[in-house]
Formats: C-alpha cells, sequence, structure tokens
C-alpha cells in the first residue's frame, strides 16, 4: 500500500510539475520524481522476480509418482496370456509377473515363490518373501521367481493413487509463513499514511498554498517509502542459497531457508537415509581353516549364479575385494531356504537356519547367531559337507557421517527421531548405535505423516527422507529435506536437497539460516533507518533553522537505504 500510494504520489506531482513547467514555470524542472517511480517499480519487480523462481514443484512431483507403475502387465484370460494396459486389467483377474519385473496392481499372490523389493513403499531395507497368500503392492520390483496374483485394487483405490491423493492434502494444507517485513509493515504503512495526511493538513492551514501541502505530503510518502525493502529479504535469501548451493545444498524456497533455524524436531527415514540403502556384509564368524577371503571366494562363487539381494551383496563385496570366482557345478536354488552347489568335489550349503535344520546341520555357535540377530542382520549359514563353516551377517550399514549429525543436533536441543517402514528391530539396533531420540517404526507413508502432524504441535519440523513412501511426510513438514540419491518424488516434494547426500549438511543448512534471518533483520531496519530519521524533516518540523526537504532529497536518502541493504547483504558471500 505504502510503495503504491508512493509511486503514484510522485508520479502524480511530476505530472503537475510538468503541467506548471508547460505553462512556463520552469521553477518546476526541479521538481520532477519520475525516476523515484521507476525505480521503486524496478526493485519491488526484482523481488518478485526471485519469488517466482521458488515455485512449489508438487505436480511435477504427482506425475513422477504416477509413472511408478509399468505400463503394461501380463494377465490370464481364458487360459491364454494376454499382454494388456493397466486400464485394461479388472477386479479379480490373474496377473503374471516375471523376475526384474514390476508389480502391476495391487493384489494376493496365487501361486510362486520370490523375495520383492517394497522399500519404496515400506522403507524395509531387506527384499521381503511373498508366497501363497501374501499381499503385493503396485509398482514394487519381482527380484526372482515368476509369480501369479489376484488383482485387488486397481485405479484410484491403489496404494500409490493413496500416496498421491495424500500428497495433494498435505501441499493444500500448508499454511503460509508470514514474513518479518509484512508484520513491520503492517504498522509502519498505516502510520505513514496517517502522518502524510496531517501534515498535509497542517501546513494547508497554516501556509493557505495547496502546493506547499502536497509538496510536504508526497515528500513524506517519498521519503518513509522503503523500496530497499522490495530488495531486504529476497537479495538476502539469494545470496544465502548460493552459498548453501556451493556447500551441495539445494533450497527451493524461501520459507525453507527462513524456519530452518526454528526447527525443534527433525524426524530422520532409515533406509537410504541414515543408512546407504544397499546390503552389505558387516560380520563373519569364521569356523574354518580357511581365510575370511577364501570364504569369500566360495560363498560369492555360488551366489554368484542367485539373483537374490543378499547374494548381491556378497558378490558385490568379492568384487570390491577383486577375488577372482571359481567355477561351479550343481548349482541349485531352493526357494525360501538358499542354495546349494558343488566346488572342487566339495558340497556347501548357503541359506537361513531353515536350510541347516532340513540337511540336519548342527549348530553349535548360538550365541554369534543372537549377536548378529540382535545387530540388525540377515544371516548366511554356510555349510561344507556337514560341518557348518562360517556365519555371514548381512545389512544395511549406516552412513558414516549419521552418528555425528545426530549428536550435532542434539547438542542444538533438536529432537531427533527415527521415523522408518523398516522392522522394529533393525530400527531400535541402528538408533542404539547413532543415540537418536525416539524410534517410530512399522508406519507406512499415511502413518509417517501422522506423527510428523503430532510433532508440528511442539513446535516447527523437519522431515529427511529419499523413498517415495516418505513424499507425504517431506510436504506435510514444515521443511522437507530429502537426499539426491533419493527418488525424484522425494526430491519434488522437498523444500531442501542435499545434493552429495552428506547429512552433516542438514546442521550447514541450519547455521546458513541463522545468519540469513540475521542479516534480513538488519536489512529492514536500514531500509527504514533513514527513512524515519527523515520523516521529522519531511514533516518541516526544521523549517524554521532553515532546513527543509523536497522529493528529490526524499528520493537520495531512499537510494542510501537501498544502497546500505545490498552492501549487508553482500556480506553474506563471506
Amino acid at each position: 500500500t505504502l510503495v503504491t500510494i508512493g509511486v503514484m504520489a510522485s508520479f502524480i506531482y511530476s505530472i503537475y510539475g510538468t503541467v506548471m513547467i508547460l505553462k512556463g514555470k520552469t521553477i518546476y524542472v526541479e521538481s520532477l520524481y519520475y525516476e523515484s517511480a521507476a525505480i521503486v517499480i524496478f526493485f519491488i519487480k526484482i523481488g518478485k522476480y526471485v519469488e517466482s523462481k521458488n515455485k512449489d514443484k508438487t505436480k511435477e512431483a504427482l506425475q513422477q509418482l504416477m509413472s511408478i507403475t509399468p505400463n503394461h502387465a501380463i494377465i490370464i484370460r481364458d487360459g491364454k496370456e494376454e499382454t494388456v494396459t493397466l486400464d485394461e486389467i479388472q477386479k479379480g483377474d490373474i496377473v503374471i509377473c516375471k523376475p526384474g519385473e514390476k508389480i502391476a496392481v495391487d493384489g494376493e499372490v496365487v501361486e510362486g515363490t520370490t523375495h520383492i523389493n517394497e522399500s519404496f513403499i515400506t522403507g524395509e531395507s531387506v527384499p521381503v518373501k511373498r508366497e501363497k497368500g501374501s499381499k503385493v503392492i503396485a509398482g514394487s520390483i519381482n527380484y526372482e521367481g515368476t509369480i501369479k496374483y489376484k488383482a485387488e485394487k486397481i485405479g484410484k483405490e491403489s496404494t500409490v493413487s493413496e500416496i498421491v491423493r495424500l500428497v495433494v492434502e498435505a501441499t493444500n494444507t500448508k499454511a503460509p509463513i508470514a514474513k518479518v517485513a509484512d508484520t513491520i509493515s503492517g504498522y509502519f504503512v498505516p502510520t505513514i499514511i496517517i502522518i502524510a495526511i496531517i501534515a498535509f493538513a497542517i501546513w494547508l492551514m497554516i501556509t493557505k498554498n495547496i502546493a506547499t501541502a502536497i509538496n510536504i505530503f508526497v515528500t513524506i510518502l517519498v521519503v518513509a517509502c522503503p523500496c530497499s525493502l522490495g530488495l531486504a529479504t529476497p537479495l538476502a535469501i539469494v545470496i544465502a542459497s548460493g552459498n548453501a548451493s556451493k556447500r551441495g545444498i539445494l533450497i527451493k524456497t524461501s520459507e525453507a531457508l527462513e524456519n530452518a533455524h526454528k526447527i525443534k524436531t527433525i524426524c530422520f527415514d532409515k533406509t537410504g537415509t541414515l543408512t546407504k540403502g544397499e546390503l552389505t556384509i558387516s560380520k563373519i564368524y569364521n569356523y574354518s581353516n580357511l581365510k575370511e577371503n577364501e570364504i569369500i571366494r566360495i560363498v560369492a562363487s555360488i551366489e554368484n549364479k542367485s539373483e537374490h539381494p543378499i547374494a548381491r551383496a556378497i558378490v558385490n563385496e568379492a568384487k570390491n575385494q577383486k577375488i577372482e570366482l571359481e567355477d561351479v557345478e550343481e548349482f541349485k536354488s531352493i526357494p525360501g531356504y538358499g542354495v546349494s552347489a558343488n566346488i572342487n568335489q566339495n558340497k556347501y550349503l548357503i541359506g537361513n537356519k531353515k536350510l541347516m535344520l532340513e540337511n540336519n546341520i548342527t549348530i553349535s555357535q548360538e550365541q554369534d547367531e543372537l549377536n548378529l540377530v540382535s545387530d540388525g542382520n540377515s544371516i548366511l549359514f554356510v555349510t561344507e559337507g556337514q560341518k557348518l563353516i562360517a556365519l555371514i551377517g548381512v545389512k544395511d550399514v549406516l552412513k558414516a557421517e549419521s552418528k555425528d549429525i545426530v549428536q550435532k543436533l542434539k547438542k542444538r536441543n533438536i529432537k531427533v527421531v527415527m521415523l522408518t517402514g523398516d522392522n522394529e528391530k533393525t530400527a531400535k539396533a541402528i538408533a542404539n548405535q547413532i543415540g537418536v531420540d525416539e524410534v517410530i517404526a512399522n508406519v507406512l507413508p499415511k502413518q509417517k505423516a501422522e506423527e510428523i502432524k503430532k510433532f508440528k504441535e511442539k513446535g516447527l519440523v523437519m522431515m529427511c527422507g529419499d523413498g517415495i513412501n516418505d513424499s507425504v511426510s517431506l510436504v506435510t513438514a514444515d521443511i522437507g529435506v530429502s537426499v539426491s540419491s533419493g527418488t525424484d518424488i522425494a526430491m519434488d516434494s522437498s523444500n531442501v536437497v542435499l545434493m552429495n547426500d552428506n547429512l552433516e549438511k542438514i546442521e550447514d543448512l541450519i547455521s546458513i539460516s541463522e545468519k540469513t534471518i540475521k542479516n534480513i533483520k538488519q536489512n529492514l531496519f536500514w531500509a527504514f533507518f533513514y527513512n524515519i530519521c527523515m520523516i521529522p524533516i519531511a514533516c518541516g518540523i526544521l523549517e524554521p533553522l532553515g532546513i527543509v526537504m523536497n522529493p528529490m532529497i526524499a528520493a537520495f536518502a531512499m537510494t542510501i537505504s537501498s544502497l546500505t541493504v545490498v552492501l549487508n547483504a553482500l556480506r553474506l558471500k563471506k
């Protein structure tokens, strides 16, 4: 309001001056203030342009979320296999899913056994076994084995569609954050307008000269019009965002930058956020005369023929150690148990405890087994002949910086919560290593968002995640932070993206936010300081002393305040 009145007053007064010049009164040449009106608008436009670059990308996120499911699927109709689009699948249809393919619709397995990666929905780090009677979720990936499942939830009823709906709802209910400048302007604007009107009336009564009264009125509005306000906040945010991007922090909204230092609770997803999101060997108990790398060579050689995710973890470890694999004979996959094979005339069994019991293998190392389980491992039992030669623990390992960032956040009196869809035992094992304040496990996307809402009652909440299952909670939180290795939907649903996946950048974000807000408050002070100091002079209080002001001097004062704001904001570059 004040900017508009100031601009219009300057412009209208300048038109009045132009008319006077055309009438021959050349003295008005010194009273043209078109440039003041133009510069005010220019600065405000810069601020608007900066804000326009921070648009919410939720629509793009929703479009990408819908592309998770495959375009086609194979169904059985009239006893024949038929490839159809998802729109053609009806409830009750029997759908076939082969290894490497995605589940087309939510349903129930009616035939076959496999392991399926559902981490994008559940957050479960280890692919889960699915057999007859098990439920499958659209978009999840079938690792091994062909299965047939009956379509149950299609279209809007699917789990993916439910997430889309929740993202939309969370976006629509997200409250706008009031700016510091808005608060100041709320008091400043009406005060200045009242002062200008009173001064106009007083000078009109004193001088009986409307030109003098208008000059006072316009001078007050121009000198009080904080054109630098258009730069005070956006300029600081642009510079701070640039600094953040150099540190690998992509800040997508100014609100996120403004509020990061006010966070009271930070919720972390586990899989892919606090952990690396990929299975690796964590511990090997060796009960043979073989060296550890020889154990890995034997297991990797056999597991190289398997597509199971745990098998791939062993093979990847062999590749990292540059271990050459051996020839394998009589390889056999035993679904739900493990594998068997021969190497150099020796028979090996590799699998779970059930496989050992089925083959009457004696297991006396129960304490070692318990240690691996309590540490959140999946266990591979390895036998040569009838003898157990090794236990291999495989798990999703912590990122190197996870423990440090949790401790740093706690020193800032920020509550740290692990919010994961993974099982409680694994979650607590990880939580104990890094010292989080609270663990909430076995939660689905909708439940994650509900937990976020509960924490929001106690203050601002930040959510850090990487998966599709985090998209709803990322939008629900006051600030959503995703890692760049995560899914596109997670990144598009968030306000901040950590480009190098380093969680310690969260503390950098908070620190940058603190310094930026301090700088913005300084800018707001300087945006008004000169103006407020000049208002009494503009009102003509010092005229008896021969000190007077006109709109040109007022415009100069605005320029000084703008220059001060720009120079102060540039300090953020350091």
